[in-house]
């Protein structure tokens, strides 16, 4: 894991691969560790309303101007839960209040009569990267233990072993967790 990282590293920096470098490259699938990388900093810079291209330094003042704003919020009471079922079953602060949930794309899904939310089918991408960009977020999407059957459903002329193949990559690399039955979840 760490070779994969140094590889990515390297990548980044656009300096040049060695052959054990370029080996590692190959079979650790470090595009698409990158491309996972690439496409969580966009979705973290989207979420807080941020340029992706803030240096480092600006991105750290930020967040630690944020932390203070928390902190403030929670001493006047104000606590923001992402999974309050989970992090606060019963749904008050010490005063009582009901505590305010954030709301996310999963919070915002609208449930069908089944009770499930409807996910549209999307086109299959055609390059490896972003079939497993793809892959991770209908497992993300569909928000409960899935096979490779479900995840393909959720895509047009999806092929199946390239989806049971990137959903075992996914849980190699810490982003989905397989179950003992199959079936894979979003981390």
């Amino acid at each position: 894991m760490t070779g994969m990282y140094n590889v990515l590293e390297k990548l980044r920096g656009g300096e040049e691969l060695t052959d054990k470098e370029r080996v590692i490259h190959e079979q650790g699938l470090v595009s698409v560790l990158k491309q996972i990388h690439d496409d969580l900093d966009t979705a973290v810079a989207d979420a807080y309303g941020w340029p992706v291209d803030l240096p480092d330094e600006e991105i750290l003042e930020r967040l630690v101007a944020l932390n203070h704003e928390r902190a403030e919020e929670e001493k006047r009471g104000l606590v923001r839960w992402l999974r309050p079922e989970f992090q606060n079953p019963k749904g008050q602060n010490p005063d009582g209040k009901t505590q305010q949930t954030i709301a996310t794309e999963e919070t915002k899904a609208k449930p069908t009569k089944k009770g499930k939310a409807k996910v549209k089918k999307q086109p299959w991408p055609k390059t490896l990267s972003e079939q497993a960009a793809a892959v991770q977020g209908a497992l993300a999407a569909i928000a409960a233990p899935a096979d490779v059957k479900t995840v393909a459903a959720a895509f047009t002329r999806a092929n199946k072993d390239r989806i049971g193949e990137l959903l075992e990559t996914l849980a190699s690399l810490g982003r989905a967790r397989r179950l003992d039955d199959g079936r894979f979840v979003a981390v």
